[in-house]
């Protein structure tokens, strides 16, 4: 008879030891523990935490005298305003799941969102009022509309039955918000850009939004009471869950409805901003910045970036400014990011360009996740730590999506072997660090030999006079593929192809040289990636 331990016998989980994660004991927290501090900053508007706490649950409260039940979609449509923060308490205060629209996709998009995402309710910016009127225009079933009327807006039509003030003001600032009966239970939806298709839905839960936001806090080695200034998008991952993170440690939200280079550094000097995130294109808009736009930095400031793979040129440069740089790495499927080049102090004594090489690695996994490899894709087998062999980017933990909403097949896809696909290739170097080196749909296979995209564009970044470049494969009848280099310059500058391939030919085997190089502004997603498949028809077509 085998023997039960004693530590399976009345030891239960009971309310008094065991409490379901969620980020939304966060705001109850701050408000409670700093009521009178600045929560968050919008123009000339202020909110403490004591008023952010009280609005959120106005607006929990309003969402279910409209009908809204648990486990239904309220859909955002605005940049990163107020509303749009306190959407990502508000919402799931009530039961319902956050879905954050991207603010630059087409009416089409937005309405295939819409529909397959059953949202019961919109609450929309009027700067937007002309998209969302033709998505709306086109679905059966409509969601309740509600006007979002941001002063620092540039208006618009009003399309809701009512404005977002109107809803808060009909809602409880006492209400007695709903805390998830279990930690899976979905908190937002968010969806993947979609290139090649319709995009799919990603699904978090409570569990993983929370401790991602703690993840961040973590290996940012935030402390205090940060001043975050939002140039990440709030709809792009749940703004790799900083609304809740920032929250957690009482900080300050800056809000910033359009990125420009004059008003961040505005920003930053005016509010004493400690951090920001951002992919390569906001590093890009603060190297770049005029005289005129640029402003002293207060202190250093930390930036967090990850998106398409830094060039060590480019985060030289920034750091080069007084910002510090932390390179992160992940997908819309695992929270934003989940992988960090964790820095070691004795990093701290290389050369500039030493440095920037390191940190432009993707690194290792976060505090938070249990799983990171690189692998053979069918077999799982790990590659070796060669910084050579190339092989499949894996995750496996608590900071994974639930799945694809609606999407058996795609999520059973991306979960086979029990490790989650990310389509990435990358290598191990002998620390154990992970360098990403393409999407496995861009590498270049050039007469036999695998051409890393990244490794190109690294070295065309490191001219003075390139601003983004982007390198994809052109067919070729004797090498099979070629590299073609797009490229865009820094205003008031000239560069020749020739002058382009003889930098690359200084700095690379020639085989992974350019054949050939086009200058010119580069297409870009909705999240401001650069659209490689559309640079892929150009080259077809040269």
């Amino acid at each position: 008879m085998t023997r039960q331990s004693p530590y399976a016998a009345h030891l239960d989980k009971t309310p008094a030891n065991y409490v379901p994660l969620t980020p939304l004991s966060f705001l109850e927290r701050a408000a409670s523990v700093y009521p009178e501090r600045v929560a968050l900053i919008h123009g000339e508007h202020r909110v403490t935490w004591r008023r952010a706490y009280e609005r959120a649950r106005r607006l929990a409260s309003a969402l279910v005298k409209l009908g809204v039940g648990v486990g239904e979609t309220v859909a955002v449509m605005a940049p990163n305003t107020p509303a749009a923060f306190e959407a990502h308490f508000g919402v799931p205060m009530c039961g319902a799941v956050l879905n954050a629209l991207n603010i630059r996709l087409d009416a089409e998009a937005l309405a295939f969102i819409l529909q397959h995402g059953e949202a019961k309710v919109l609450l929309t910016d009027r700067e937007f009022s002309p998209v969302i009127s033709k998505a709306l225009a086109v679905l059966e079933t409509k969601p309740i509309v509600i006007d979002i009327d941001d002063p620092l807006g540039r208006g618009g039509e009003f399309i809701g039955q009512s404005t977002y003030e109107d809803l808060l003001a009909s809602g409880d600032p006492d209400y007695a918000w709903r805390w998830p009966e279990d930690e899976w239970e979905a908190i937002s939806l968010n969806y993947t850009s979609g290139t090649t298709g319709n995009p799919k839905g990603v699904v978090y839960h409570h569990r993983g939004a929370y401790l991602n936001a703690i993840g961040n806090v973590v290996t940012w080695g935030m402390s205090g009471h940060p001043v975050y200034l939002w140039t990440l998008p709030m709809f792009h991952c749940n703004g790799w869950c900083f609304p809740w993170t920032i929250t957690a440690m009482a900080g300050t939200h800056v809000c910033l409805r359009r990125v420009e280079a004059g008003a961040m550094f505005e920003a930053i000097e005016a509010h004493k901003v400690t951090h920001l995130c951002g992919a390569p294109i906001v590093m890009g808009m603060l190297i770049n910045a005029s005289d005129h736009e640029r402003r002293p930095l207060p202190h250093t400031v930390e930036f967090m970036t990850a998106a398409a793979p830094p060039p060590a040129a480019v985060i030289g440069r920034l750091e080069a400014q007084g910002f510090k740089i932390t390179h992160v790495y992940g997908l819309t499927e695992t929270y934003g990011p989940a992988a960090v080049c964790s820095w070691h102090e004795e990093w701290d004594d290389l050369p500039l360009e030493e440095r920037a090489r390191l940190k432009s690695r993707q690194g290792v996994r976060y505090v938070m996740q249990e799983g990171l490899m690189v692998a053979d894709p069918v077999t799982l087998e790990p590659v070796p730590r060669d910084a050579a062999t190339m092989g499949e980017v894996f995750f496996r933990g608590n900071v994974v999506m639930k799945g694809y909403l609606k999407n058996p097949e795609a999520s059973k896809e991306a979960f086979a072997g029990g490790w989650f696909h990310t389509g990435d290739l990358g290598v191990v170097h002998p620390d154990g660090y992970v360098e990403l080196k393409d999407r496995s749909k861009d590498i270049i296979i050039s007469g036999g030999e695998n051409i890393s995209t990244i490794e190109v564009e690294g070295v065309i970044y490191q001219h003075p006079a390139v601003v983004e470049a982007a390198v994809v494969a052109r067919p070729d009848e004797k090498w099979g593929e070629t590299p073609c280099a797009f490229i865009s310059l820094k205003e008031g500058t000239q560069l020749t192809e020739a002058e382009i391939l003889d930098f690359c030919r200084q700095r690379l085997a020639h085989f992974k040289c350019p054949r050939t190089v086009v200058f010119g502004p580069l297409p870009k997603t909705s999240t401001g990636k650069i659209q490689k498949y559309v640079l892929r028809e150009m080259a077809k077509a040269l």
